[in-house]
C-alpha cells in the first residue's frame, strides 16, 4: 500500500508539473504577480492565494499560543470547497472522510474529532449528521461534522493547538474557530460577487450545480455595514465497492455442513429441517469436499477450537451507493463601529444539509447465521484456499442463502445560530468585550428503512481474492437480477425445525436536538507597559435531547403479499456496477421503496419509542467558568519575550436522563416499556495554562506551552440507560458518572521566518492522558447492574446469575507525543516566471501508548492490551505546489494519512483491531481572471482515483470495506458587479 501511494504521488506530481509549466508561460513576471500598488508610500499588497497564505502567516507569528489559520483569498472566496479538506494543509491535522469521499471531520495531533471543539463566530457550535454504517451511521456525540456547512459562507478558520486561560475548555486536541465575513472588512463600500459551478463525477456521470452569492454594503461613512452570503449545492453521488461486514473464524456459527464420509455428522439428523445423512437441509444436498472439511477442522488457530484458524467474511457483498445531497447555507452580519472605541456586531449563520441515500447489496448471508436460522451449518464447502494466516483467498460454496438488501436512508441536519458581539474601550487602558449567543442544531434521520428479499440454499457461490486486491470477484449460481429467484414472505419454523427467513424489513427514526446558549463578559486592563491583565466569565448551557424510534422485532417480519403481487411488483434493476468494479455483474436486484409500500401497505405508524422500551436520552450541561490571565511582553533578557499565563476555573452541572427497559403491563402490544431514570451530578476543574514566545532573533521564534486540559465524555455514553439479552446473559449500560478525559500537555517549537511570506518550523508536543474512556466488559451478578429483576421474568436467567456487562468506564490513560515539521515558501527570489511559484509542505509524526481494558471482574481488569490511540495516524503529510500571477493561478495538493485504528477490540472473535489503511488524495485547483470582474475556475479532486480500505486484525489485515468514489471535476466562474 505504501509503494502504491508513492507511485500515485509520483504520477500526480509529474502530471501537475506538465500541466503547470506551459500555462505559466502565459503569466506575468514575479513582481506583477504579487504586487498591487496601493499608495505612493510604496506599500505592496499581496493578493490571491499567496495573499491568504501571508495573512495566515502573520496571524500565526503574532499569536502567543500555537495557532494556524486559513484565510479567504478575497471576500467571499474560501480557498477550498470543503472546510475539513482545507485544514489538511495545517500541520498536525488529519482528515476523516465520509460518504462520497467528502471531508467530514478532523483529528489533530492524533486526537480524533471527539476531542476537538469548534466555535462559530466565537460561540461553540454543534453539527451532527448521518452517514453509512461503515462511517458510524450517524453522529450523536460531540464531534463536529464540517460537511454540514458550505465553505463559501466563511472567510477564515483557525486551529488553536495550545490553550490559553481565556479560551473555553473542552478540547484535548484543538479548538477550531470558524469566522464569517464582516462588512466593514471589505475594501469597497459595495461588493456583489456571484460564483456558479458545475460538478462532474466520473462514477455518477452527472453535472451538479453549486453556486454562491455575497453582497456587502457600507453606510454612514463606513461606520455601519451589512453583509449577506448564500450558498447552494446539489450533488448526485455514486460509489461502489465491497463490504465484508465482519471477519469470523469458522467455528463461530457452528461450522459447516459435513460432507458424506465425515467421521462426525454436522448438523445432526432433524426431520423438521430435512437434515439427514445425504442432505444439509431440505433440497440442499451434502456436496462438500471431505479434504476441505478436514482442512478446516484441523486449523485450530489461536482459539484452540476446530476451525478457529480459518477466517471468512461474515457477509461478503458488493456495494452500490447513490446519494442525492443538497446543501444550502448563508450568513447575515450587521456591524456597527461608530468610533474607534466601540464595535457591535450581530452575526447569524444558517445551514441545511439534506441527504437521500440508497444503498444496494447482494449478500451471501449464510456465513453470518447459525443453525437456528438455517445458516452456516447448512453450507457445503467444495473448494477452499487460505493463506498462511488462515485468511480466505478463494472459496466455492453450496447451500448459500443470498439476500438482495436495499436501504433508504433519509436525513436532514439544520443548524441556526445568532451571536451578538460587542466591545468598548472605556479608556486607553481598559476595554470590555462580551458575547451573547444561541444556536440550535437538529439532526433528523427521519427514515432508515431496509427491505430484504432472499434466495435460499443457492449453489456455486464463489468468492475470489486471488488477484491480490482488496475487492474480490463474487459470482453466484443464480441470476441475481431475476426477481423470480427471490422471496419476500413471513419467516416459517417447520415442526421440530429451525426458522427459515424468507425476507424481512427493519426501520428506525432518530432525531437529536442540541440547543446551546453562551453568555460571556471579558475585561482587559493595561496595567503597565508590556503587562495586561484579563479577567472574564462565561456561562454555557447545552441541552441535548434525542429520540430513537424503531419497529419492535416481533413486527419486522413481512406480511404475506396480496394475491397477484410478487417480488417483481416492487423491485428494480441496479445497473452499471461493472463500470465501477471490474469483474462485477452488470445488473442486480434492488427494491423500489414506493412500490414496496404500495404492495405491502406499510406505514411508519409501526415506529415506537419509550412505550416499547426504546431509548430517548437527554443530557443537560450547565457550565460556569471564570479566568484570570496575564499577557506580558518584556525586553529584560537579551531577546524579547512575550506570552500569557493564567488560570481557568470551571464548574459543570450535569443532568442526564435515560430509559431503562421494564416488563410491559398486561395487554400491552409490546414486551417491554421504558422507565425514566435521571442522574444529577456536578464537578469542578482548575485549568492552568501558559504560553511563552521568545524572539531569539527578529526572525527566529521559540514557543513553549504548558496546560491542564479536559475533554468531556460523549453524550451517548452519559445516559443512565441499559438493555439486556437474557438468553446470552449479556447487558449494555450507560454511565452517567463518567469523569472527563483529563490531560497535562507540553509543547515546544521553533519558527524561522527566513524570508517574507516564508516559514520553516518544527514543533514537539506531549500529552499525558491521566484518564481515558473505554467500553469495558465485566462479569458481574445481574442484581448489581441496576436493571430491574422483572426483565428476567419467564426466562432461564435469575438475578444472581453472572452477566457479561458492557459499560463505558474511565480507565488508565497513557502518553501521546510527536513532532511536526512545516515549511511555507514562495519562490519570489527566482527570476522571471519562476518567481510566481511557491510551495507548502508539512509532516507530522505521532505515537501513543494507551492501555485498553478488554475485560474486568468487579471493576478489576483481567484482560488488557496496549496499542495506539483510536483514530491516531502515526504519519500524516501534506504538500502543495502552486503558481500564481496577476491572471492565472494553479495549485496541486497531495494529502497523505497513515493507517490508523478504528476500534479496539475489533468486535470479532479472534481479531484484535479494526483499522483503516493509509490514503493519499491528490487535488488540483486553477483559476484565470479574464479581467477585474470575471474569473474562470477549474478544479479536480482525487486525481489518482484513491480508494478507502478498512481491514480487521493487525496481523491478517483482512479487507473489510473498500469503496471507490472516482474523480470529480469542477468548472465555473466568479463574477463581481
Amino acid at each position: 500500500m505504501v509503494m502504491q501511494n508513492k507511485w500515485k504521488l509520483s504520477i500526480a506530481c509529474s502530471a501537475f508539473a506538465i500541466l503547470a509549466l506551459p500555462m505559466a508561460a502565459y503569466g506575468q513576471d514575479a513582481s506583477a504577480s504579487e504586487e498591487e500598488a496601493a499608495e505612493d508610500t510604496g506599500e505592496i499588497i499581496v493578493t490571491g492565494f499567496r495573499g491568504s497564505l501571508n495573512s495566515a502567516l502573520n496571524a500565526k507569528r503574532n499569536e502567543s499560543a500555537a495557532v494556524d489559520s486559513i484565510v479567504s483569498e478575497e471576500l467571499g472566496k474560501f480557498p477550498d470547497s470543503n472546510l475539513a479538506e482545507s485544514m489538511q494543509r495545517i500541520p498536525g491535522v488529519a482528515l476523516a472522510r465520509g460518504d462520497g469521499g467528502e471531508g467530514r471531520n478532523i483529528s489533530v495531533r492524533g486526537l480524533g474529532s471527539g476531542f476537538t471543539r469548534v466555535r462559530i463566530n466565537g460561540m461553540e457550535g454543534t453539527a451532527q449528521t448521518g452517514s453509512s454504517d461503515i462511517f458510524g451511521a450517524g453522529n450523536y456525540g460531540r464531534s463536529f461534522d464540517f460537511n454540514v456547512f458550505p465553505s463559501e459562507i466563511f472567510s477564515e478558520l483557525s486551529v488553536r493547538k495550545t490553550p490559553s486561560a481565556n479560551v473555553e475548555e473542552g478540547s484535548l486536541g484543538a479548538t477550531v474557530d470558524l469566522s464569517a465575513p464582516k462588512p466593514l472588512s471589505a475594501k469597497d463600500d459595495f461588493v456583489l460577487s456571484l460564483t456558479a459551478k458545475g460538478i462532474y463525477n466520473e462514477l455518477s456521470k452527472k453535472i451538479d450545480p453549486r453556486a454562491s452569492l455575497l453582497i456587502s454594503k457600507k453606510f454612514a461613512d463606513g461606520t455601519f455595514g451589512v453583509l449577506a452570503t448564500l450558498a447552494y449545492s446539489n450533488r448526485k453521488i455514486r460509489e461502489g465497492g465491497y463490504s465484508a461486514v465482519n471477519i469470523l473464524p469458522t467455528y463461530v456459527n457452528g461450522g459447516f455442513c459435513s460432507p458424506i464420509g465425515a467421521t462426525v455428522q454436522n448438523p445432526v439428523n432433524n426431520a423438521g429441517n430435512g437434515t439427514d445423512a445425504l442432505n444439509c437441509s431440505t433440497g440442499n444436498p451434502r456436496t462438500g469436499s471431505l479434504a476441505v472439511y478436514n482442512q478446516i477442522l484441523a486449523a485450530t488457530g489461536p482459539s484452540g477450537r476446530p476451525g478457529g484458524g480459518v477466517f471468512l467474511p461474515r457477509i461478503p457483498r458488493y456495494l452500490n451507493s447513490q446519494q442525492d445531497a443538497e446543501r444550502i447555507g448563508g450568513t447575515l452580519s450587521l456591524q456597527w463601529q461608530p468610533s474607534d472605541d466601540t464595535e457591535i456586531s450581530l452575526d447569524g449563520v444558517y445551514s441545511r444539509f439534506d441527504v437521500n441515500r440508497f444503498d444496494n447489496y447482494i449478500d451471501a448471508l449464510s456465513l453470518a447465521r447459525n443453525l437456528t436460522n438455517q445458516g452456516q451449518p447448512m453450507v457445503s464447502v467444495r473448494e477452499l484456499e487460505v493463506d498462511a494466516n488462515g485468511s480466505l483467498v478463494y472459496g466455492r460454496f453450496d447451500g448459500v442463502d443470498l439476500r438482495a438488501e436495499s436501504l433508504a436512508d433519509r436525513f436532514r441536519t439544520t443548524v441556526a445560530q445568532g451571536a451578538l458581539n460587542f466591545s468598548h474601550n472605556f479608556s486607553d487602558t481598559f476595554k470590555v468585550k462580551g458575547l451573547a449567543g444561541y444556536s440550535r442544531s437538529i439532526f433528523h434521520n427521519y427514515e432508515r428503512l431496509t427491505v430484504n428479499v432472499d434466495a435460499l440454499d443457492t449453489p456455486n457461490f464463489i468468492i475470489d481474492f486471488r488477484d491480490g486486491g482488496s475487492i474480490p470477484t463474487l459470482s453466484y449460481g443464480i441470476d441475481v437480477s431475476n426477481p423470480a429467484n427471490f422471496r419476500f414472505a413471513p419467516s416459517v419454523t417447520p415442526v421440530g425445525g429451525n426458522t427459515i427467513v424468507q425476507g424481512n424489513f427493519n426501520t428506525r427514526n432518530r432525531r437529536a436536538v442540541t440547543e446551546n446558549q453562551t453568555y460571556e463578559l471579558n475585561g482587559e486592563w493595561d496595567v503597565a507597559e508590556g503587562f495586561k491583565l484579563s479577567i472574564g466569565g462565561q456561562h454555557r448551557i447545552s441541552d441535548y435531547k434525542a429520540k430513537f424510534l424503531t419497529v419492535p422485532g416481533a413486527l419486522q417480519n413481512p406480511r404475506t403479499l396480496p394475491a397477484g403481487t410478487t417480488v417483481a411488483s416492487f423491485t428494480r434493476q441496479i445497473t452499471g456496477l461493472d463500470q465501477i468494479i471490474p469483474g462485477a455483474f452488470s445488473s442486480f436486484l434492488g427494491v423500489d421503496f414506493d412500490a414496496w409500500r404500495t404492495a405491502t401497505g406499510y406505514t411508519d405508524a409501526l415506529n415506537c419509542g419509550v412505550e416499547c422500551g426504546n431509548d430517548a436520552p437527554e443530557v443537560l450541561e450547565k457550565i460556569s467558568s471564570g479566568y484570570l490571565m496575564v499577557n506580558f511582553e518584556t525586553d529584560v533578557l537579551p531577546f524579547p519575550i512575550r506570552g500569557d499565563a493564567g488560570m481557568r476555573f470551571v464548574h459543570t452541572n450535569q443532568s442526564t436522563v435515560g430509559f431503562i427497559p421494564a416488563t410491559a403491563p398486561a395487554g400491552s402490544p409490546f414486551p417491554t416499556i421504558g422507565v425514566r431514570a435521571q442522574v444529577d451530578r456536578s464537578y469542578d476543574d482548575w485549568l492552568p495554562s501558559a504560553n511563552l514566545v521568545a524572539e531569539l532573533t527578529p526572525n527566529l521564534l521559540a514557543r513553549f506551552s504548558m496546560a491542564q486540559v479536559l475533554s468531556r465524555p460523549e453524550l451517548g455514553s452519559l445516559t443512565p440507560s441499559g438493555s439486556v439479552t437474557q438468553t446470552t446473559r449479556t447487558a449494555t449500560l450507560g454511565n452517567p458518572f463518567l469523569d472527563p478525559i483529563r490531560a497535562s500537555t507540553f509543547d515546544a517549537g521553533l519558527e524561522w521566518y527566513f524570508r517574507p511570506g516564508s516559514l520553516l518550523s518544527v514543533a514537539y508536543f506531549r500529552k499525558n492522558i491521566g484518564t481515558y474512556i473505554q467500553q469495558v466488559s465485566s462479569l458481574i451478578p445481574y442484581n448489581q447492574t441496576g436493571l430491574p429483576d422483572s426483565l428476567l421474568a419467564g426466562t432461564p436467567a435469575s438475578p444472581t446469575d453472572l452477566f457479561t456487562v458492557s459499560r463505558v468506564a474511565n480507565t488508565p490513560g497513557g502518553k501521546l507525543q510527536g513532532y511536526e515539521v512545516n515549511m511555507q515558501m514562495p519562490f519570489n527570489f527566482l527570476p522571471g516566471i519562476l518567481g510566481n511559484f511557491g510551495m507548502l509542505a508539512n509532516y507530522t509524526r505521532v505515537k501513543s501508548k494507551i492501555q485498553y481494558v478488554l475485560q474486568s471482574v468487579n471493576g478489576v481488569p483481567t484482560l488488557t492490551t496496549t496499542a495506539d490511540l483510536v483514530g491516531l495516524s502515526k504519519n500524516a503529510a501534506s504538500g502543495t505546489l502552486y503558481y500564481e500571477d496577476s491572471k492565472f493561478s494553479i495549485r496541486g495538493t497531495a494529502n497523505y494519512r497513515g493507517g490508523f485504528i478504528r476500534q479496539i477490540p475489533s468486535g470479532a472473535n479472534d481479531s484484535d483491531v479494526l483499522g483503516n489503511h493509509s490514503t493519499l488524495y491528490v487535488d488540483l485547483a486553477t483559476s484565470y481572471a479574464i479581467n477585474d470582474k470575471i474569473k474562470l475556475i477549474f478544479e479536480a479532486q482525487n486525481l489518482t482515483d484513491e480508494h478507502n480500505v478498512l481491514f480487521i486484525d493487525s496481523v491478517r489485515q483482512d479487507p473489510l470495506f473498500d469503496t471507490r468514489i472516482g474523480r470529480t471535476f469542477t468548472f465555473g466562474a466568479t463574477v463581481k458587479f
